[in-house]
């Protein structure tokens, strides 16, 4: 399901659970030093209370005392007048200890009050409270006490009861202490129990920040660490030259979607790259073939021109030896048949084969000049349908193609310029070559037409000569080689293997292009001439094609 997720969402959910982590770890260190923080300022808190308790217990035994000298005073029976002045100064002292009282009983209350922030356990106070008010209940009945005059010696302390709220007083002042240490002991086990409670709950919180921080980790290396890895291994591998290699992601975000650029990146690289190859091995088969070309023109030239002198004399001494014989061929030609000499017939025939052999080696060495000849022609407008079409009916005469058929496709006028018998040739050496691969029976497609390459810069007409068979085809590494010079497969073992070479030159130097296509052994071929259209043309097709 993470995998068509997009890179923003996956950072966002790693943040949040980063955050999720950071937040478990923070909030168990905080509460710790919290709860830390409420006891120190509790048992601060407690601690200040002894002092008051203290000074309120040491205050009231001095009160006790106080009041035994005053009692002691009061029975002494020498000297009553000095006896009265001592009670009466005791009784200031006592006045003043039981005000050093109420004011430590103030301070003790206020610090009671004051606990509103520290540990709950420390401010439930209420013993404490409670304490404090009956001892300031017995501090007032004190007060009373002492507002009646209990200080005449005629009056018994004990019989006001003085003695036992002094003894009240010195007891609850004796609690205080208890209430703060029976605190403590609770405490204390409170305490022991809940580090250990917050010892568990750290194990747990680091284990779970252990755990998420592994989750973290993973799904950082699988969503990012992993797809930049096979990245870069991809490039890597492209940069070294495996242009068939592309890179693969599971995952469909941006990291997906850089890796598909990248690859198309190297299709088109590697389809460029297949075309310049092509192009250069293209390039390279030409110039090898003009090499080849440019060679055998210069051996063509000299050696017809070794050849037709010797040649001419043959063919000239044949025709005057005939010349010579012509009598004595004729008298023996109006002889009866029986009285005819052999020899006659036989010298009569090698005459004849002399000559026809000298003429067709002729005619054999003035091919070789043609083809040697790399010079300018005469190019003029031409019919390319006309022209075809007398091409076809001269070939169509020939005894050795009277069982193969011919299909001829073209209407109108096509007009291209070229040189006439040179585009003869052309058109006849493909002819001759679809019939001579052809089984008795077989048929040779001939079309003239016009094609439109492009218009991204206007009509960019061509005239297009297509001569098809469905004879034996062409094999694959024949198709490399099958314009070179003197490179021949016919199946008669006849040809020189400069019918084609020759063809390609004469195309070439008309400014076309000559393609051969086959599907591959007994599956036919076709050759494809395409030429430049004429200015008329050109414009007549034009017109023709923003009318369609």
């Amino acid at each position: 399901m993470t995998s068509d997720w997009p890179i923003r969402r996956k950072l966002w959910v790693w943040a949040a659970l980063f955050a999720v982590t950071l937040a478990v770890l923070s909030f168990s260190g905080l509460r710790g030093v919290h709860s830390y923080r409420q006891l120190a300022r509790g048992i601060s808190q407690r601690a200040a209370e002894l002092p008051h308790t203290t000074a309120l217990a040491d205050h009231v035994r001095e009160l006790r005392v106080l009041l035994e000298r005053i009692n002691s005073a009061s029975q002494s029976t020498t000297n009553r007048n000095a006896s009265q002045l001592d009670v009466i100064l005791l009784q200031k002292d006592f006045d003043r200890t039981i005000g050093m009282i109420s004011d430590e009983l103030d301070s003790y209350r206020n610090d009671l009050r004051g606990r509103g922030v520290s540990d709950p356990r420390f401010v439930r106070t209420e013993l404490e409270r409670e304490t404090v008010r009956k001892i300031e209940q017995v501090i007032n009945e004190i007060r009373l006490l002492e507002d009646e005059d209990v200080w005449l010696p005629s009056i018994g302390l004990d019989d006001v009861g003085m003695e036992g709220a002094i003894r009240d007083l010195q007891q609850l002042t004796n609690e205080l202490p208890t209430h703060l240490q029976q605190r403590m002991h609770s405490f204390a086990g409170d305490v022991r129990i809940q580090y250990r409670t917050w010892i568990v709950l750290t194990w747990i919180t680091s284990f779970v920040a252990i755990c998420l921080l592994g989750v973290l980790t993973a799904m950082f290396y699988q969503w990012i660490v992993c797809p930049l890895n096979q990245l870069i291994e991809g490039s890597r591998r492209v940069a070294a030259g495996d242009f068939d290699h592309r890179i693969t992601l599971s995952s469909r975000d941006e990291m997906a979607d850089l890796a598909k650029a990248m690859n198309d990146m190297t299709e088109r690289f590697q389809a460029i790259y297949r075309d310049l190859d092509l192009q250069v091995r293209e390039r390279s088969r030409e110039v090898i073939r003009s090499e080849r070309l440019s060679s055998v023109g210069f051996l063509a030239a000299g050696v017809a021109h070794e050849i037709n002198n010797p040649l001419a004399s043959i063919a000239l001494c044949a025709e005057s030896l005939e010349r010579r014989l012509h009598s004595i061929i004729q008298a023996d030609d109006a002889l009866p048949d029986t009285e005819h000499n052999p020899d006659v017939d036989v010298l009569r025939n090698y005459l004849r084969m002399i000559q026809d052999e000298a003429f067709r080696c002729k005619q054999i060495t003035e091919g070789l000049l043609d083809f040697s000849r790399m010079g300018d022609v005469e190019k003029v407008d031409t019919d390319m349908v006309e022209l075809v079409q007398n091409v076809i009916d001269m070939v169509g005469h020939i005894g050795d193609y009277k069982n193969k058929h011919i299909r001829f496709e073209g209407s109108g006028r096509v007009i291209a310029k070229v040189n006439a018998q040179e585009m003869k040739q052309v058109v006849l050496n493909l002819l001759t070559n679809g019939l001579e691969s052809l089984e008795l029976g077989g048929t040779v497609q001939v079309s003239v037409g016009k094609d439109l390459h492009g218009t991204s810069t206007g009509a960019n007409w061509s005239v297009v000569i297509r001569v098809k068979d469905d004879g034996c085809g062409i094999e694959r590494d024949v198709m490399e080689h099958i314009f070179e010079p003197f490179f021949t497969r016919r199946r008669d073992g006849r040809g020189t293997g400069l019918g084609l070479s020759i063809t390609h030159r004469i195309v070439k130097d008309h400014g076309g292009e000559i393609q051969a296509r086959s599907s591959g052994v007994g599956k036919g071929s076709e050759f494809i001439v395409s030429l430049p259209a004429t200015v008329a043309t050109k414009k007549e097709l034009s017109h023709r094609h923003k009318a369609a």
